[in-house]
């Protein structure tokens, strides 16, 4: 049978009501933005509300689309001859970060009554299968792909017994099928054993109100809360899959729902094979279990934190790197630069024309190290979407730090993301408008450094995402971003984030201009050859930040491409401060090296000394890639994940790169406004 079982994660967000996308876009940032500005009474903020029933009530499971790690081409769960529900397929509503992830939610034909035990229903009797029915599933089957189920934002999961059988292995999603090597022939899970877990009510399940981010932002009020003693809330939900060959002219006969003869998964029964022509009984039951799990409790298992130690060697490891270079800095201020300063400072003037004549090092760039660098424009614009993506990025995960964008709120993460990097623009313009300013000293040309800004980073994703887009396209994944979500993303892009943009750059230009300590020369100076090329130590800069962060990268890239669930946003906060610290030492450090062998030269330099982590984070996912998904399949499975960690790549040379650069300016800013010479 399967050899593995991928691990993946998938949740599901309360709410089926179908709503227009751009209404639900304006409500989710509306609600998004009351959240930031009003305090809220909440006592569980990973998930949607309580949701209570009584006994008898309808319960109905969710499908998602299947997904493999062999693969990672998400495919609609209908795409296969699986069982429709008998009133029809019925999409549920999706926020945006659900779309770019893939998602896509439907009803299924399993359906249960609280605290009441079914076995053997039936589902229905699928079609016989056209040997195009059987090539699409036995290559599904053959790529580990999974069906992702969902009751009440539970996923559905599969416990797979260890050496030790007190602590099982959970897995989520169930396996289409398997094959056996022996007989080459294929074979279907046509029957599923659910197990729900549930909780009686109590006061504490329900006391206070009850944050949920499902179709938005949802709440429970505290009234709302009464009169439920007798309810049940569910805690858990686990499905067991099982191949059981029945009689399809019998079960025909039958109606939906109706009871099937018994059967009791035995393995050493025969299976139901896949062939042409073969008409596939699917069938179910389910079976309730009271649980000591409460409610607030139910994401624990999905949400376990392993390898605690190694986050915690991360963030020693990075310490000890900041160390390392904040002891370098206070060498250099307090040895070097405050003692040359104080020297200078107490000699008269004649003795300063003399001694002017026997400096040496980054006093003699008084006159050029403010010189405009090569290209300006473009250094405005990456230091203005570099701003506005390490702010997108801190408050991102601050907040999931928080429990704002857990992983039981689908698509939450993403949504916030993609709202918070629009509202940012704001900050986007003003800085890049100011730095133009600054360096050219002219109101004039802000509005293109505003435009360029607004456009620049975002027509580098939109086109790796249109490329791969394409791709998704012609395979028919569900991964494909539709058209109407471009639409979507466009009109937020010129109404929200093109608008904030012109308004900072319009404040930027209005603020005071960072005015130059020195004097900067007409002719410049004259660099001297270098023993070693500068681009060496710029790239050889990058492999410091990178040391910080490598180890919380693995567990990210584990989490995107092996389908892990990824919880602990409270080390990646921990390990993004380190990182923006050991990005601003290492630029300050470069930059101060350049000068001393008078290379004033300093603009680019300090932005790429701490961005070429970027580098090193490509080369690693490449590294990934060959050696932890060495199974992936196809060409177009790689160009997909190539075309993502390229993506990400830019994105992270962006952010460090603009604090490199933030750094380094102060630096030479306090550093040469030290310096008493005309």
């Amino acid at each position: 049978m399967m050899s593995r079982n991928p691990n993946r994660v998938v949740q599901w967000r309360s709410g089926e009501g179908a709503m227009d996308l751009k209404a639900r876009v304006a409500l989710s940032s509306f609600m998004f933005m009351l959240l930031l500005f009003s305090p809220a009474h909440a006592f569980y903020l990973p998930g949607t509300y309580l949701h209570p029933y009584h006994k008898g009530d309808k319960l109905e499971v969710k499908v998602n689309s299947i997904t493999s790690i062999e693969t990672e081409l998400p495919y609609s769960y209908y795409s296969l001859p699986f069982c429709r529900p008998p009133e029809g397929i019925h999409k549920v509503a999706e926020n945006i970060g659900e779309m770019l992830m893939g998602d896509q939610i439907e009803n299924s034909p399993y359906k249960f009554q609280m605290k009441i035990d079914q076995n053997d229903l039936l589902a229905c009797v699928a079609p016989a299968m056209t040997e195009n029915d059987v090539k699409h599933i036995t290559q599904r089957i053959d790529d580990l792909y999974l069906v992702n189920l969902i009751l009440d934002n539970l996923p559905a999961s599969r416990l797979i017994r260890q050496k030790d059988p007190s602590n099982p292995l959970r897995l989520t999603g169930s396996p289409i099928g398997f094959k056996i090597e022996a007989d080459s022939q294929h074979y279907i899970y046509n029957h599923l054993i659910f197990k729900v877990l549930v909780h009686p009510y109590d006061k504490d399940s329900g006391s206070g109100a009850v944050l949920g981010t499902g179709e938005g932002l949802d709440t429970m009020p505290v009234a709302t809360t009464q009169n439920l003693t007798g309810t049940y809330m569910v805690v858990g939900f686990e499905v067991v899959p099982c191949s059981v060959v029945r009689d399809s002219k019998a079960a025909s006969k039958l109606n939906y729902q109706d009871a099937l003869p018994p059967s009791d998964c035995d393995p050493k029964k025969p299976y139901q094979p896949i062939k042409v022509g073969q008409e596939i009984v699917y069938s179910y039951s389910v079976q309730f279990e009271d649980s000591s799990i409460r409610w607030p409790s139910r994401w624990d298992a999905y949400l376990k934190m392993d390898g605690a130690r190694v986050h915690w060697f991360s963030i020693l490891n990075s310490l000890m790197v900041i160390s390392f270079l904040a002891g370098i800095v206070f060498v250099i201020f307090l040895r070097t630069v405050r003692r040359d300063l104080t020297k200078y400072e107490e000699l008269d003037k004649e003795a300063q024309v003399q001694m002017n004549e026997e400096l040496s090092g980054w006093k003699l760039v008084v006159g050029d190290v403010f010189r405009a660098p090569e290209n300006p424009q473009l250094l405005c614009v990456v230091i203005g979407d570099g701003v506005q993506i390490l702010g997108m990025a801190v408050v991102t995960i601050l907040f999931a730090a928080l429990g704002f964008m857990s992983p039981a709120s689908r698509g939450m993460l993403l949504t916030g993301m993609v709202m918070l990097y629009l509202f940012l623009g704001i900050i986007a313009g003003y800085v890049a408008s100011r730095m133009w300013y600054t360096l050219k000293g002219l109101k004039d040309g802000w509005r293109p450094i505003a435009w360029k800004t607004a456009c620049f980073f975002p027509g580098i994703a939109f086109t790796i995402m249109t490329s791969l887009n394409f791709l998704l396209w012609s395979r028919g994944s569900t991964g494909a971003i539709p058209i109407s979500l471009y639409f979507t993303l466009l009109f937020l892009w010129f109404t929200i984030s093109v608008p904030l943009t012109l308004l900072g750059g319009y404040l930027g230009v209005k603020a005071e201009p960072i005015t130059f300590p020195v004097r900067t020369n007409q002719i410049p100076r004259e660099i001297p050859p270098q023993r070693y090329p500068s681009w060496l130590l710029v790239l050889g800069a990058g492999t410091l930040p990178f040391g910080t962060l490598f180890i919380e990268l693995f567990f990210i890239m584990s989490s995107i491409w092996l389908g892990r669930v990824y919880y602990v946003f409270g080390f990646l906060f921990v390990v993004l401060i380190l990182l923006v610290i050991v990005c601003a030492e290492v630029s300050v450090v470069l930059t101060y090296m350049h000068l001393c062998v008078e290379d004033h030269r300093w603009w680019w330099k300090s932005f790429f000394a701490s961005g070429s982590v970027a580098l090193y984070v490509f080369l690693y996912s490449i590294n990934y890639l060959v050696f932890d998904l060495h199974s992936l399949a196809g060409p177009a499975s790689a160009m997909l994940y190539v075309g993502y960690s390229l993506l990400m790549a830019i994105a992270i040379m962006f952010a460090t790169g603009t604090v490199g650069f933030l750094m380094s300016f102060y630096f030479v800013h306090y550093l040469f406004s030290s310096v008493k010479i005309d």
